[in-house]
């Protein structure tokens, strides 16, 4: 659950304060949980929730930006070089990304949700969803290559 709070907030106190709200949240709560999802899901979406309330606050930016204004991303190919890439390193690159691509990134890849799920949990539209993470990954992308090309 911390791991989560921390993709998501990208602050490790911020998210350690977070998952504790949560889990407070779920044990004052215990009486709705209806047992159709398993306790660690529904303790997990308690915690996304609460991650994505205390991020409202901070008013998540998503970029809406003509295809034009994004920076090309250069064409060299990292898997050209067989290179390894740790979890940490991708981690780390996320941890990069503005808020918007960051959340969308984390919530799509790493926690399971669809589109249409992520636009309902953050009031956006589907099409919103997907072309944040079409660009977020592509910025992550770019975030790694850099890495890559520091290294060489």
């Amino acid at each position: 659950m911390y791991n989560t709070a921390l993709r998501m907030v990208n602050d490790p106190f911020e998210a350690e304060d977070l998952m504790q709200e949560a889990f407070l949240d779920a044990f004052e709560n215990m009486d709705a949980f209806e047992g159709r999802a398993s306790f660690g899901s529904w303790l997990k979406r308690i915690v996304i929730n609460r991650c994505l309330n205390h991020l409202k606050k901070r008013k998540i930016d998503f970029a809406y930006a003509d295809e034009e204004t994004w920076e090309k991303i250069p064409e060299r190919n990292v898997e050209e070089h067989n290179v390894q890439i740790s979890p940490e390193t991708v981690s780390q690159a996320i941890a990069q990304l503005a808020d918007g691509f960051r959340i969308i990134l984390s919530l799509y890849l790493i926690e399971g949700y669809d589109h249409q799920e992520i636009a309902q949990i953050l009031n956006i539209q589907p099409s919103t969803s997907r072309s944040q993470f079409v660009r977020g990954r592509e910025k992550l992308r770019k975030i790694l290559i850099q890495q890559f090309e520091m290294k060489m």
